[in-house]
């Protein structure tokens, strides 16, 4: 088996090993086990049954064969249609059906549904590693779009410097839109300046949430084919439930401190609505990139927490001014 040139970067074909046990239906379990030691293989973890035009038809596991009496065929103890990765797929789905799915390798096919190898166990962990670190540079807003980036702990401090800062000047940008919505709040500021004490504890909640939900999804959207809408419903009740009981734990804890009923429930239902949107947001900014063909993880780090900030600043200031004002 051979694999045609084209480009290969970051998919299947990339850790493709072409050299694998294979079969035909009708091949019987033991003339199987006797051609093995005749060959050196790749991978062996399974021996792929494929019809005489070479398309995949199942496996079937060594420890099955093994077990199997010599003269059963293979069509009898086969798993017929298993998970496949086509050449061009990304790795990253690639590693995400082998842990769906249990594998230990993945089998490779080609466009015309034949099989051209495997990926195997040592290639689907490294894929592994290399994403979780990928995705990890990506939510901290530090771009990965080169070789060169991949040393970025070996890097000179002008090569940190650009990668992390082009997302933090949208930081910037958007910093400077929460000054503009807290100085259009001034008069409540005046009035009752212990308003301003549950900024940062209101902030710093809603980028908690809305970071813990944009971890799970930039990872569960490479593993699992949820629709948005179960995303998003299960995401927004998380975020709201979470909400409610933090909100819950301030609302006496304020009262009691400030001896003011309607600061405390101010505070405890920004708690809880911010927790909904920084969960929602925290979706919407990573799934709608990869909808659009784009990593997912770029649009969370500085992008979505300043996102979050702003609307955590404006629900505030609107909840107290509606209260307290």
């Amino acid at each position: 088996m051979s694999i045609s040139k084209f480009s290969v970067s970051e998919t299947a074909a990339q850790y493709l090993v072409p050299h694998i046990p294979f079969a035909f239906a009708d091949d019987s379990v033991g003339s199987t086990l006797s051609s093995l030691p005749e060959n050196a293989f790749d991978s062996l973890d399974a021996v792929y049954i494929i019809d005489r035009e070479g398309h995949l038809l199942g496996l079937v596991r060594l420890l099955d064969l093994l077990t199997a009496p010599r003269e059963q065929q293979l069509s009898d103890i086969m798993t017929v249609d298993p998970p496949r990765a086509y050449l061009h797929e990304d790795q990253e789905r690639v590693a995400g059906l082998a842990v769906k799915y249990g594998l230990t390798d993945v089998p490779v096919i080609d466009s015309q549904e034949c099989l051209r190898g495997v990926v195997p166990a040592r290639s689907l962990i490294a894929i592994l590693r290399r994403e979780h670190i990928e995705d990890l540079h990506r939510l901290a807003g530090i771009r990965r779009e080169d070789a060169q980036t991949q040393h970025s702990l070996q890097a000179s401090p002008t090569r940190r410097a650009q990668d992390r800062l082009p997302w933090l000047i949208v930081g910037l940008i958007g910093s400077i839109l929460a000054t503009f919505v807290v100085s259009r709040f001034e008069q409540i500021l005046e009035a009752r300046i212990f308003v301003a004490f549950f900024v940062p504890g209101i902030v710093y909640l809603a980028d908690a949430i809305g970071t813990q939900t944009e971890a799970i999804v930039v990872r569960g959207l490479s593993l699992n084919q949820m629709s948005l809408r179960n995303w998003l419903s299960v995401e927004l009740w998380t975020g709201l439930l979470i909400g409610v009981v933090l909100g819950g734990l301030s609302f006496p804890i304020v009262w009691g401190a400030f001896g003011d009923i309607r600061l405390a429930f101010a505070v405890a239902l920004t708690i809880i609505t911010a927790g909904g949107i920084a969960a929602s947001i925290g979706l919407l900014f990573p799934w709608l990139l990869y909808r659009a063909g784009k990593d997912p993880a770029f649009g969370s780090g500085p992008v979505a927490t300043i996102v979050q900030d702003v609307l955590s600043l404006l629900m505030y200031f609107t909840i107290v001014q509606l209260l307290l004002g």
